[in-house]
Protein backbone atom coordinates (compact mmCIF):
# COMPACT_ATOMS: atom_id res chain seq x y z
CA UNK A 1 0.00 0.00 0.00
CA UNK A 2 1.60 3.73 -0.59
CA UNK A 3 1.90 5.85 2.69
CA UNK A 4 -1.10 8.34 3.38
CA UNK A 5 -0.06 11.72 2.07
CA UNK A 6 -0.78 14.33 4.53
CA UNK A 7 0.50 18.34 4.30
CA UNK A 8 0.32 20.85 7.02
CA UNK A 9 -0.40 24.30 7.64
CA UNK A 10 1.34 25.94 10.03
CA UNK A 11 4.65 25.68 12.19
CA UNK A 12 5.79 24.75 15.97
CA UNK A 13 6.73 22.46 18.42
CA UNK A 14 3.45 20.29 17.37
CA UNK A 15 3.88 20.09 14.10
CA UNK A 16 7.15 18.61 14.28
CA UNK A 17 5.42 15.28 16.18
CA UNK A 18 3.47 15.09 12.52
CA UNK A 19 7.28 15.33 9.97
CA UNK A 20 9.18 13.29 13.07
CA UNK A 21 6.27 10.05 12.12
CA UNK A 22 6.26 10.67 8.62
CA UNK A 23 10.37 10.44 8.67
CA UNK A 24 10.29 7.68 11.28
CA UNK A 25 6.92 5.23 9.85
CA UNK A 26 7.74 6.32 5.78
CA UNK A 27 5.76 3.29 4.49
CA UNK A 28 2.77 4.65 6.22
CA UNK A 29 3.14 8.36 6.13
CA UNK A 30 4.84 10.96 3.87
CA UNK A 31 4.65 15.06 4.47
CA UNK A 32 4.02 16.17 0.81
CA UNK A 33 4.34 20.17 2.08
CA UNK A 34 3.80 22.50 4.61
CA UNK A 35 2.54 26.33 4.41
CA UNK A 36 3.84 28.83 5.83
CA UNK A 37 3.36 32.91 6.00
CA UNK A 38 7.23 33.38 5.63
CA UNK A 39 9.80 32.21 3.07
CA UNK A 40 12.42 32.66 5.66
CA UNK A 41 9.88 29.79 8.12
CA UNK A 42 9.53 28.00 4.80
CA UNK A 43 13.71 27.64 3.98
CA UNK A 44 14.47 26.78 7.71
CA UNK A 45 11.63 23.93 7.40
CA UNK A 46 13.37 22.78 3.73
CA UNK A 47 16.29 22.29 5.20
CA UNK A 48 15.79 20.76 8.66
CA UNK A 49 12.98 18.35 7.01
CA UNK A 50 13.43 18.29 3.33
CA UNK A 51 9.76 18.89 2.72
CA UNK A 52 8.34 21.35 -0.13
CA UNK A 53 7.17 24.59 1.42
CA UNK A 54 4.29 26.94 0.21
CA UNK A 55 2.88 30.37 0.97
CA UNK A 56 -0.62 29.51 0.73
CA UNK A 57 -3.25 26.56 0.62
CA UNK A 58 -3.82 27.71 -2.78
CA UNK A 59 -0.39 26.82 -4.01
CA UNK A 60 0.12 23.64 -1.94
CA UNK A 61 -2.90 22.65 -3.54
CA UNK A 62 -2.11 23.39 -6.83
CA UNK A 63 1.68 20.80 -6.54
CA UNK A 64 0.33 18.31 -4.20
CA UNK A 65 -2.36 15.83 -3.69
CA UNK A 66 -3.50 15.34 -0.25
CA UNK A 67 -5.31 12.34 2.12
CA UNK A 68 -5.43 14.80 4.95
CA UNK A 69 -4.07 18.40 5.50
CA UNK A 70 -2.89 18.72 9.47
CA UNK A 71 -3.88 22.33 10.94
CA UNK A 72 -1.32 23.64 13.53
CA UNK A 73 -2.20 27.02 14.29
CA UNK A 74 -3.32 29.15 17.08
CA UNK A 75 -6.54 28.25 18.08
CA UNK A 76 -7.42 31.70 17.53
CA UNK A 77 -6.85 31.32 13.91
CA UNK A 78 -7.55 27.54 13.20
CA UNK A 79 -11.61 28.13 12.63
CA UNK A 80 -11.05 29.99 9.16
CA UNK A 81 -8.68 27.88 8.05
CA UNK A 82 -10.79 24.43 8.82
CA UNK A 83 -13.60 26.17 6.86
CA UNK A 84 -11.46 27.17 3.67
CA UNK A 85 -10.28 23.48 3.45
CA UNK A 86 -13.34 21.85 4.10
CA UNK A 87 -15.33 24.74 1.22
CA UNK A 88 -12.66 22.66 -0.61
CA UNK A 89 -13.55 19.21 -0.12
CA UNK A 90 -10.49 18.51 1.77
CA UNK A 91 -10.09 16.42 5.05
CA UNK A 92 -8.70 17.60 7.87
CA UNK A 93 -7.25 17.31 10.80
CA UNK A 94 -6.77 19.88 13.49
CA UNK A 95 -4.71 20.42 16.48
CA UNK A 96 -6.27 21.04 19.82
CA UNK A 97 -9.02 22.45 20.20
CA UNK A 98 -10.52 23.61 16.82
CA UNK A 99 -11.68 27.00 18.59
CA UNK A 100 -11.04 28.92 21.32
CA UNK A 101 -14.89 29.99 22.43
CA UNK A 102 -18.05 28.17 23.13
CA UNK A 103 -19.29 30.91 20.54
CA UNK A 104 -16.42 29.98 17.74
CA UNK A 105 -17.17 26.54 18.99
CA UNK A 106 -20.52 26.97 17.50
CA UNK A 107 -19.86 28.68 14.92
CA UNK A 108 -17.68 26.46 13.41
CA UNK A 109 -19.73 23.41 13.97
CA UNK A 110 -22.37 25.47 12.45
CA UNK A 111 -20.22 25.92 9.10
CA UNK A 112 -18.78 22.48 8.59
CA UNK A 113 -20.67 19.78 11.57
CA UNK A 114 -22.27 18.16 8.70
CA UNK A 115 -19.01 18.31 6.24
CA UNK A 116 -17.64 14.74 8.13
CA UNK A 117 -14.74 15.85 7.19
CA UNK A 118 -12.98 17.00 10.39
CA UNK A 119 -10.69 15.58 12.72
CA UNK A 120 -8.87 16.83 15.54
CA UNK A 121 -5.98 15.69 16.97
CA UNK A 122 -6.58 15.13 20.51
CA UNK A 123 -3.94 12.32 21.31
CA UNK A 124 -4.16 11.78 25.22
CA UNK A 125 -7.68 9.10 24.32
CA UNK A 126 -4.83 6.96 21.81
CA UNK A 127 -2.36 7.12 24.55
CA UNK A 128 -1.45 3.36 24.89
CA UNK A 129 -2.41 3.06 28.56
CA UNK A 130 -5.61 4.65 28.21
CA UNK A 131 -6.19 2.83 25.26
CA UNK A 132 -5.50 -0.30 27.61
CA UNK A 133 -7.52 0.51 29.94
CA UNK A 134 -10.27 1.13 27.93
CA UNK A 135 -10.48 -1.93 26.72
CA UNK A 136 -10.88 -3.22 30.51
CA UNK A 137 -14.05 -0.95 30.27
CA UNK A 138 -15.40 -1.79 27.02
CA UNK A 139 -15.22 -5.18 27.62
CA UNK A 140 -16.95 -5.56 31.67
CA UNK A 141 -14.24 -6.15 33.72
CA UNK A 142 -15.39 -3.57 36.70
CA UNK A 143 -19.19 -3.93 35.56
CA UNK A 144 -20.99 -0.80 35.61
CA UNK A 145 -18.55 2.38 35.59
CA UNK A 146 -19.46 4.22 37.67
CA UNK A 147 -16.66 7.38 38.46
CA UNK A 148 -13.17 8.17 36.90
CA UNK A 149 -10.49 10.22 38.64
CA UNK A 150 -8.08 12.12 36.66
CA UNK A 151 -5.02 13.60 37.53
CA UNK A 152 -2.76 13.21 34.68
CA UNK A 153 -3.42 16.09 31.83
CA UNK A 154 -5.60 19.64 31.84
CA UNK A 155 -8.96 20.82 30.79
CA UNK A 156 -9.71 19.29 26.82
CA UNK A 157 -7.38 16.51 27.43
CA UNK A 158 -8.68 15.18 30.55
CA UNK A 159 -12.24 15.92 29.72
CA UNK A 160 -11.45 13.46 26.34
CA UNK A 161 -10.53 10.30 28.60
CA UNK A 162 -12.85 11.03 31.77
CA UNK A 163 -15.85 11.15 28.83
CA UNK A 164 -14.90 8.06 26.89
CA UNK A 165 -14.16 6.02 30.12
CA UNK A 166 -17.69 7.11 31.57
CA UNK A 167 -19.79 6.49 28.78
CA UNK A 168 -21.25 10.35 28.95
CA UNK A 169 -22.30 11.81 26.12
CA UNK A 170 -23.68 15.52 24.93
CA UNK A 171 -26.17 14.95 28.31
CA UNK A 172 -26.33 17.70 31.14
CA UNK A 173 -23.65 17.85 33.76
CA UNK A 174 -23.39 19.45 37.02
CA UNK A 175 -19.81 20.82 37.88
CA UNK A 176 -18.62 21.73 40.84
CA UNK A 177 -15.32 23.47 40.67
CA UNK A 178 -12.11 25.25 42.51
CA UNK A 179 -9.06 26.81 42.50
CA UNK A 180 -6.18 27.80 45.26
CA UNK A 181 -2.73 28.92 44.58
CA UNK A 182 -0.28 26.48 46.08
CA UNK A 183 3.50 26.04 46.20
CA UNK A 184 5.48 23.61 43.76
CA UNK A 185 8.45 23.57 42.77
CA UNK A 186 9.15 24.18 38.93
CA UNK A 187 11.54 21.33 38.23
CA UNK A 188 12.21 20.41 34.48
CA UNK A 189 9.93 21.66 31.33
CA UNK A 190 8.70 20.33 28.21
CA UNK A 191 11.77 20.30 26.06
CA UNK A 192 13.44 17.74 28.84
CA UNK A 193 15.82 20.74 30.72
CA UNK A 194 16.63 21.14 34.40
CA UNK A 195 13.89 23.68 35.80
CA UNK A 196 15.12 26.36 39.14
CA UNK A 197 15.00 25.56 42.71
CA UNK A 198 12.24 28.41 43.45
CA UNK A 199 9.23 27.64 44.57
CA UNK A 200 6.23 29.32 42.84
CA UNK A 201 2.76 29.62 43.83
CA UNK A 202 0.76 28.02 40.74
CA UNK A 203 -3.25 26.97 40.21
CA UNK A 204 -4.57 24.36 41.49
CA UNK A 205 -7.68 23.07 39.73
CA UNK A 206 -10.17 19.93 41.53
CA UNK A 207 -13.50 19.92 40.02
CA UNK A 208 -16.24 16.88 40.16
CA UNK A 209 -18.62 16.54 37.05
CA UNK A 210 -21.68 14.31 37.44
CA UNK A 211 -24.34 12.63 35.51
CA UNK A 212 -26.83 10.55 37.23
CA UNK A 213 -24.49 7.93 39.09
CA UNK A 214 -21.31 8.50 36.93
CA UNK A 215 -18.95 11.14 38.02
CA UNK A 216 -15.54 12.25 37.25
CA UNK A 217 -13.05 13.91 39.38
CA UNK A 218 -10.43 16.51 37.77
CA UNK A 219 -7.44 17.36 39.99
CA UNK A 220 -4.83 19.55 37.82
CA UNK A 221 -1.31 21.59 38.87
CA UNK A 222 -0.31 24.45 36.71
CA UNK A 223 2.82 22.84 36.01
CA UNK A 224 2.10 19.09 35.89
CA UNK A 225 2.66 18.32 32.77
CA UNK A 226 6.57 18.19 32.85
CA UNK A 227 7.12 17.90 36.66
CA UNK A 228 8.32 14.53 38.31
CA UNK A 229 7.62 15.73 41.74
CA UNK A 230 3.54 15.35 41.01
CA UNK A 231 3.31 12.39 39.31
CA UNK A 232 -0.03 11.02 36.77
CA UNK A 233 -2.85 9.31 38.55
CA UNK A 234 -6.10 7.07 37.70
CA UNK A 235 -8.18 5.56 39.24
CA UNK A 236 -11.51 4.05 37.62
CA UNK A 237 -13.90 2.82 39.80
CA UNK A 238 -16.85 0.42 38.93
CA UNK A 239 -19.77 -1.98 40.29
CA UNK A 240 -17.01 -5.32 40.09
CA UNK A 241 -13.70 -3.55 40.70
CA UNK A 242 -11.58 -0.95 40.00
CA UNK A 243 -8.68 -0.09 38.27
CA UNK A 244 -5.72 1.93 40.16
CA UNK A 245 -2.81 3.14 37.81
CA UNK A 246 -1.42 0.43 37.00
CA UNK A 247 -3.19 -2.34 39.11
CA UNK A 248 -6.64 -3.48 38.25
CA UNK A 249 -8.52 -5.62 40.90
CA UNK A 250 -12.15 -7.45 40.13
CA UNK A 251 -14.37 -9.96 40.96
CA UNK A 252 -14.33 -13.00 38.85
CA UNK A 253 -17.02 -15.89 38.29
CA UNK A 254 -17.13 -16.86 40.97
CA UNK A 255 -17.31 -13.50 43.35
CA UNK A 256 -13.46 -14.37 44.28
CA UNK A 257 -11.86 -10.71 44.33
CA UNK A 258 -8.72 -11.03 41.60
CA UNK A 259 -5.75 -8.30 41.18
CA UNK A 260 -3.43 -8.25 38.77
CA UNK A 261 -1.61 -5.79 37.11
CA UNK A 262 -1.59 -4.29 33.63
CA UNK A 263 1.77 -4.85 32.41
CA UNK A 264 3.91 -3.12 29.96
CA UNK A 265 6.12 -4.86 27.86
CA UNK A 266 9.05 -2.17 26.47
CA UNK A 267 11.55 -4.04 24.16
CA UNK A 268 14.85 -2.80 23.35
CA UNK A 269 15.93 -4.03 27.28
CA UNK A 270 17.54 -6.45 28.98
CA UNK A 271 19.86 -7.63 25.82
CA UNK A 272 17.10 -7.16 23.58
CA UNK A 273 18.12 -6.83 19.82
CA UNK A 274 14.52 -5.08 19.05
CA UNK A 275 13.93 -1.69 18.99
CA UNK A 276 13.85 0.72 22.17
CA UNK A 277 10.21 1.19 22.40
CA UNK A 278 6.39 -0.21 23.38
CA UNK A 279 5.72 -3.37 22.47
CA UNK A 280 2.43 -4.50 24.17
CA UNK A 281 0.31 -3.81 26.87
CA UNK A 282 -1.90 -7.13 28.85
CA UNK A 283 -3.81 -7.32 31.52
CA UNK A 284 -4.66 -11.05 33.38
CA UNK A 285 -3.60 -13.08 30.61
CA UNK A 286 -5.00 -10.83 28.06
CA UNK A 287 -3.09 -8.32 25.76
CA UNK A 288 -5.20 -5.35 25.53
CA UNK A 289 -3.22 -3.33 23.40
CA UNK A 290 0.48 -3.93 20.49
CA UNK A 291 2.38 -0.94 19.27
CA UNK A 292 0.72 -0.20 15.75
CA UNK A 293 4.12 1.37 14.54
CA UNK A 294 6.33 -1.66 15.50
CA UNK A 295 9.81 -0.57 14.97
CA UNK A 296 9.39 2.69 14.39
CA UNK A 297 10.97 4.12 17.87
CA UNK A 298 7.88 6.36 18.62
CA UNK A 299 7.40 7.81 21.94
CA UNK A 300 3.54 6.96 23.06
CA UNK A 301 3.02 10.45 22.55
CA UNK A 302 4.26 9.91 19.06
CA UNK A 303 1.89 7.03 18.72
CA UNK A 304 -0.60 8.62 19.72
CA UNK A 305 -0.62 11.34 17.58
CA UNK A 306 0.51 8.99 14.32
CA UNK A 307 -3.08 6.91 15.21
CA UNK A 308 -5.10 9.86 15.05
CA UNK A 309 -2.63 10.77 12.04
CA UNK A 310 -3.90 7.23 10.54
CA UNK A 311 -7.55 7.42 11.78
CA UNK A 312 -8.13 10.68 9.97
CA UNK A 313 -6.73 9.26 6.44
CA UNK A 314 -8.90 6.21 7.00
CA UNK A 315 -11.68 5.77 4.38
CA UNK A 316 -14.74 6.17 7.24
CA UNK A 317 -13.05 8.11 9.71
CA UNK A 318 -15.93 6.46 12.24
CA UNK A 319 -13.21 5.69 14.78
CA UNK A 320 -11.78 9.18 14.43
CA UNK A 321 -12.14 11.99 17.32
CA UNK A 322 -14.71 13.88 15.57
CA UNK A 323 -14.86 17.46 15.48
CA UNK A 324 -18.20 17.28 17.82
CA UNK A 325 -16.58 15.64 20.40
CA UNK A 326 -13.46 17.69 20.64
CA UNK A 327 -16.10 20.54 20.81
CA UNK A 328 -17.51 19.12 23.42
CA UNK A 329 -14.55 18.53 25.52
CA UNK A 330 -13.62 21.96 24.75
CA UNK A 331 -17.23 23.27 25.78
CA UNK A 332 -16.83 20.96 29.12
CA UNK A 333 -12.90 22.61 29.59
CA UNK A 334 -14.22 26.15 29.49
CA UNK A 335 -17.04 25.55 31.93
CA UNK A 336 -15.20 23.84 34.09
CA UNK A 337 -12.60 26.46 34.47
CA UNK A 338 -15.27 29.28 34.49
CA UNK A 339 -16.79 27.34 37.24
CA UNK A 340 -13.95 27.35 39.32
CA UNK A 341 -12.74 30.81 38.74
CA UNK A 342 -15.78 32.11 39.94
CA UNK A 343 -19.76 30.56 40.99
CA UNK A 344 -18.14 27.15 41.94
CA UNK A 345 -20.98 25.38 40.73
CA UNK A 346 -22.92 25.15 37.48
CA UNK A 347 -24.58 23.11 35.17
CA UNK A 348 -23.94 22.74 31.40
CA UNK A 349 -26.53 22.38 28.48
CA UNK A 350 -26.92 20.61 25.51
CA UNK A 351 -25.05 21.78 22.56
CA UNK A 352 -26.17 21.80 18.42
CA UNK A 353 -23.45 18.42 18.26
CA UNK A 354 -24.68 16.80 20.88
CA UNK A 355 -26.08 14.14 18.39
CA UNK A 356 -23.03 13.36 16.90
CA UNK A 357 -20.67 12.43 19.63
CA UNK A 358 -19.41 9.25 19.81
CA UNK A 359 -21.54 6.56 21.07
CA UNK A 360 -20.22 4.48 24.03
CA UNK A 361 -19.36 0.64 23.11
CA UNK A 362 -20.73 -0.62 25.90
Amino acid sequence: MNPGRFAIVGHGWRADFYLRIARQVPDQFVCVGAVTRTEERGRALEERWGIPTYRSIDELLLHQSVDVVVVSIPRTEAPDVIRDLVDRGVRVLSETPPAPSVDSLRDLWADVGDSGLVHVAEQNPFLPYFTALQRIVDDGALGEVTSAAMSFTHNYHAMSVLRRLLGIGGEPLRILATTTNEPILDSSDWRGGEGTLDVQERPHVRAILESGTRTALYDFVGNQWFNPLRPSHMLVRGSLGEANDEVVTWCDDDGTAMTSPIHRRQLGTDGSMDSAELGTISWAGKVLYTNPFPGARLSDDEIAIATCLSLSMSPDRMEGYSLADASQDQYLSLTLLETAEGANITSTSVQPWSDHLAKPTR
